[in-house]
């Protein structure tokens, strides 16, 4: 439940970074008589005039100083960070630095379901939100996952259940935020580029907890050893979901079924029949959603049916096409070592596209699993050079300049049978605006290889 008694009503709110969650805060601020300025690094953006015609302010091509000094409150977007010396200004003057998240959920009515991790937020979120609708319950999807808090405000009441995708960078700028049921899937290194360190990436995943209290559930992975030592003595009630398997309570996978298990026994809760996502790590988004689904009050029944017919997000192991015997797979999403592992595990005989904006992390881990199932490494953007040296003993490593050159030479060194993998370990944006913009030019010089060919 939000604070319904917190006002920004005559208060100057600086906002800064105008992507969605930065022109949504600013939108809701206006809505509710704040006195707005958004302030933007880049030269233009989308929402602009929109925004303008709502009363605010708009300074781009840069953060000044003296804006910061005259604010009330700074809000900033996810992709901005809180540490950056503009900042110390209002930091100086006590003023309260928050994040998009943060402020939507002061004004949000329903209680909030919070997924955060370092992979298989999304697919987790959506899956959550398909199960709680599958039961009749009155459900909203946002966060990370696209659709900033903010422009839920207005839809949110006491009986909305919000499903919320939390990124460590939202986290760390909260204060007040308090799930109802707050789900961490693991953690692994990433972000390291804004992040000091994996401790302090940890610290903001943790925060998830920080408000909970003991009327609210901490739903932890027990296979993941951080998350277990992080979570240790939260107020919420803690409950475990554990593909390997927990010892007398929580949520595990038992023979051909997901089951909750507690004192008195296990109860069958969804066939792993229902389940059409691919690889073993996506098992576990699937066990976070049914434990967090059952935690919530849905039956077996709506997970069940919440989960039949989804077979995954566009740019998460998404079946891209097949030319020549040769499949191709479109896991764009994958940027950080932890998910391209896991990715290229799911598979026998890949050649992996690896590369991008480095951003932190160690490659070598890739070696494990490209000795086992990988028949060679297309590299590709910035760190070309970084994925040759980590790992070219392991397998043969070759360098595209372009994503339509790695998509030919990844099917040149494929054999029939076999699968080529875009899984980059890393950032996007050397080469595009995100991952979604990657993945779609793959997808699209796919589709031109297949036309050429036949």
């Amino acid at each position: 439940m939000g604070n319904s008694g917190f006002s920004v009503h005559g208060r100057r709110v600086v906002v800064v970074g105008a992507g969605r969650s930065g022109v949504a805060a600013a939108e809701q601020l206006a809505r509710r008589g704040a006195i707005v300025t958004l302030t933007e690094a880049r030269d233009a953006f989308d929402g602009a005039e929109r925004l303008r015609a709502a009363g605010v302010e708009i300074e781009v091509g840069g953060h000044r100083s003296d804006t910061m000094a005259a604010a009330d409150l700074v809000v900033v977007s996810p992709g901005v960070p809180v540490e950056q010396p503009v900042l110390d200004v209002a930091r100086a003057r006590g003023v309260e630095i928050v994040g998009e998240l943060e402020l939507a959920s002061r004004w949000i009515r329903g209680r909030i379901l919070a997924i955060t991790g370092t992979k298989g937020k999304s697919t987790t979120t959506t899956l959550l939100g398909r199960m709680l609708t599958a039961a009749g319950l009155p459900v909203l999807v946002g966060g990370n996952i696209g659709v900033p808090l903010s422009t839920q405000v207005e839809a949110s009441t006491p009986e909305t259940l919000h499903v919320v995708e939390a990124s460590s960078f939202q986290l760390e700028t909260t204060t007040t935020f308090r799930p109802w049921i707050a789900v961490w899937l693991n953690v692994a290194d990433d972000h390291l580029d804004r992040h000091a360190s994996v401790e302090s990436y940890a610290a903001a995943k943790a925060r998830i907890f920080a408000n909970q209290t003991a009327d609210d559930w901490a739903l932890v992975n027990a296979d993941d050893p951080v998350v277990t030592a992080r979570s240790e003595g939260v107020t919420a009630q803690r409950v475990s979901f554990a593909l390997s398997g927990v010892a007398d309570a929580g949520f595990a996978v038992d023979g051909d079924w997901i089951v909750k298990r507690t004192v008195a026994g296990a109860e069958q809760l969804v066939p792993l029949g229902a389940v059409e996502l691919p690889g073993r790590h996506m098992l576990n988004n699937v066990l976070a959603a049914t434990g967090a689904a059952s935690l919530a009050g849905a039956s077996p029944r709506a997970m069940t049916a919440g989960l039949r017919g989804f077979r995954g997000l566009a740019h998460v192991m998404e079946p891209a096409g097949e030319v020549g015997g040769v499949r191709f797979v479109n896991d764009s999403k994958a940027t950080n070592v932890e998910a391209a592992s896991r990715s290229i595990e799911s598979f026998a005989d890949v050649v992996a596209i690896i590369g991008g904006r480095f951003k932190g992390g160690d490659l070598r881990q890739l070696r494990g699993p490209l000795s086992v199932s990988g028949r060679a490494v297309v590299a590709i953007g910035e760190a070309a050079p970084r994925v040759r040296e980590a790992l070219g003993d392991v397998v043969p490593v070759v360098q595209a300049d372009s994503l339509r050159e790695a998509v030919s030479r990844g099917y040149e060194l494929a054999a029939p049978g076999g699968v080529v993998l875009l899984a980059p370990a890393c950032a996007s944006f050397d080469w595009f605006r995100d991952y979604a913009e990657r993945g779609d030019c793959f997808k699209d010089e796919v589709m031109r290889l297949s036309q050429q060919r036949s």
